[in-house]
């Protein structure tokens, strides 16, 4: 069975996150977009975790459902295209370590999947006696990165823990500000227990194919969710059975392991090196040439992934190791309709343009999959020109740095306003912003891919 998962987002009790972070809203949000699997995420926050063992039931080895009557009054709010896709969970959750170790303090963050409830509860109660878990649905904790890890294996047969987005500057295993410069390192004598890397949203796996000391690991991809729209702007795709154990041997064994849909690394808020609040973004050369200082304020620059990246690389080019599947790169389809549209990504007019896609074309994730660009050209002609240009490649970039997202364009600087005033008059009209054939739905986010041609063929 292939499948898309996406097994790092986060709950309503997580700082920073929406109020909507609930099981109800992320299953309709995971069947909008074709996504079967998906972590619950902060299970280790007391609420969540009575929230989750309130609302799921068992469902195939190792993963749960939402309860019956929820799940139909869910599949009652969605075209019927949509309605009868399955969605699972797995007990996910993302857990931040601060400590001292080798005269530095390190912040590394990890993702810890369980493969039922008492093992979930387990490690909860353990966590619980080192620091509080009430606060956050990310915990802070003082505890060695190896210890965590040691603890999660010790908690239920099959546990595992994935160190993630493994490149962001503050906060991970290979991060410039307080990671380290192998996995080895971090984890020690525990590291053969690591056999899979989160690349992040400011990283993709050709970069990380520079590096031969990761060629051991699988690359998985996720969204980070804070809220449900932003489920599946990363995913990891997997041909396995639904089952939470066929999930670990896959990442384990690379059988069943098929590929991630990614974000353009440059869109992702840390590739590359600069200084925020001066408007300042360079590339590697450029922060070596400055010695990492910020021409304009004289502080250090924040080192990006790109430059990290450079720092530990052996290769001068990327080296596809063997066996390591294909990945893909994907623009936001709110992005794209703003872009056509001249308005926010978030406006009513934008997301009343994709919920007529969807409702029309069935699940995002499959649209930009499967189905053909002239039909996506018979319901929005210039996003059917901007989803081909994608998947040839034809992309715009302007790279992210210092928390600040990048910028992916389909169109050069006025082209968009020649194309319109020559080939769609009925562009604004007011039954659709891309034409007449459109039909009704239900307002979301959608993604375009982009086929590689450096990493072979999907």
């Amino acid at each position: 069975m292939r499948f898309h998962a996406d097994l790092h987002i986060h709950s309503k009790f997580s700082r920073a996150c929406s109020k909507d972070c609930d099981l109800e809203h992320l299953t309709w949000w995971a069947r909008r977009k074709g996504i079967s699997l998906v972590g619950t995420g902060d299970f280790t926050h007391p609420a969540w975790f009575a929230h989750l063992r309130e609302t799921l039931v068992p469902a195939e080895p190792g993963l749960f459902r939402l309860r019956e009557e929820l799940d139909r009054d869910i599949a009652r709010r969605l075209a019927p295209s949509l309605a009868a896709a399955p969605v699972r969970f797995m007990l996910s959750v993302e857990i931040s370590t601060i400590y001292k170790r080798g005269d530095r303090t390190r912040k590394v963050h990890h993702l810890v999947y369980m493969p039922d409830f008492d093992a979930a509860a387990e490690f909860n109660r353990r966590l619980a006696r080192i620091g509080n878990i009430a606060s956050d649905g990310r915990p802070i904790l003082g505890l060695d990165s190896r210890d965590l890890l040691e603890i999660a294996l010790e908690c239920g047969e099959g546990a595992y823990l994935v160190p993630a987005h493994v490149w962001t500057p503050w906060f991970a295993v290979l991060g410039s500000k307080s990671g380290f410069d192998a996995i080895e390192d971090c984890y020690v004598d525990l590291a053969d227990h690591i056999f899979a890397l989160e690349t992040g949203l400011s990283s993709d796996p050709a970069m990380n194919w520079r590096i031969s000391g990761l060629d051991r690991y699988r690359l998985v991809s996720n969204s980070d969710a804070h809220s449900p729209p932003m489920l599946g702007r990363e995913t990891t795709l997997f041909d396995t059975e639904m089952d939470y154990f066929a999930v670990r041997r896959a990442l384990e064994t690379g059988v069943g392991h098929v590929g991630s849909v990614e974000f353009f690394p440059e869109e992702g808020k840390y590739h590359t090196d600069g200084h925020r609040k001066c408007g300042v973004r360079m590339d590697p050369a450029e922060t070596r040439a400055h010695g990492g200082i910020c021409p304009v304020c004289g502080k250090p620059v924040t080192v990006g992934v790109l430059n990290r990246v450079e720092q530990l690389a052996d290769r001068p080019e990327p080296v596809r190791p063997p066996g390591a599947p294909d990945f893909l790169s994907l623009v936001p389809l709110p992005e794209m309709v703003s872009e056509i549209a001249g308005v926010g990504p978030k406006s009513k007019r934008v997301l009343g343009e994709v919920e007529r896609l969807t409702a029309a074309l069935g699940p995002e994730l499959s649209i930009l999959e499967d189905v053909p660009v002239d039909d996506i050209a018979a319901h929005a002609p210039l996003l059917g020109e901007a989803v081909a240009r994608l998947r040839r490649g034809e992309v715009l970039r302007e790279a992210g740095f210092d928390g600040e997202y990048g910028v992916i364009r389909l169109f050069e600087p006025g082209e968009l306003k020649r194309m319109t005033a020559v080939a769609a008059p009925a562009l604004f009209e007011d039954e659709g912003l891309f034409g007449a054939d459109q039909s009704e739905g239900t307002s979301g986010l959608s993604f375009a891919l982009v086929r590689l041609p450096t990493v072979g063929v999907w």
